[in-house]
């Protein structure tokens, strides 16, 4: 096998971790999809592939990390969370990588439901805000879910033709 088609192999290895990442916070989702596809623009020394098409990807990457933080900010804020709410989403998230998949998921939610009982004391308020901060988590994530497959679309077509 030459150095190449090595190179091609872990472009794709590392586009499809990425693809993963973007359900699972505990891997850096569209970075590694771009890594990934930049190493195989790289590889064939950017004939297929080029710079402007890299730049588009890079700014769609760039997009991606603050989807995370929008999405969660603006599920949270919508449901009139706290400051300590959203600290504790965020404390909750990287707490629940800790348990696994489960914990991906619950861990914002009740970081934030903590938070917010700290600062209201009432349940079901904090209760919504820990609601509005998970469904704030699912909307991000869906949206780098088609903002990877968009990158790859955009890479195959930049490939291909």
């Amino acid at each position: 096998m030459d150095l190449q088609t090595l190179y091609y192999i872990l472009a794709a290895v590392l586009v499809v971790i990425g693809i993963v990442g973007t359900v699972l916070p505990a891997l850096p989702g569209l970075p590694l999809v771009f890594v990934g596809m930049a190493l195989a623009a790289w590889a064939s020394d950017f004939e297929k592939v080029g710079w402007v098409t890299l730049v588009v990807l890079g700014l769609l990457t760039a997009l991606s990390l603050g989807i995370d933080f929008l999405a969660t900010a603006m599920g949270a804020k919508r449901v009139g969370a706290s400051k300590l709410a959203l600290i504790g989403s965020v404390i909750g998230t990287f707490a629940g990588l800790a348990f696994g998949l489960v914990g991906v998921f619950v861990g914002p939610f009740v970081g934030a439901l903590i938070g917010e009982l700290i600062h209201t004391r009432e349940l079901s308020k904090a209760t919504q805000v820990g609601i509005g901060t998970w469904v704030g988590i699912i909307v991000g994530t869906v949206l780098k879910f088609g903002l990877a497959f968009a990158m790859v679309g955009l890479f195959a077509l930049a490939w291909f033709f």
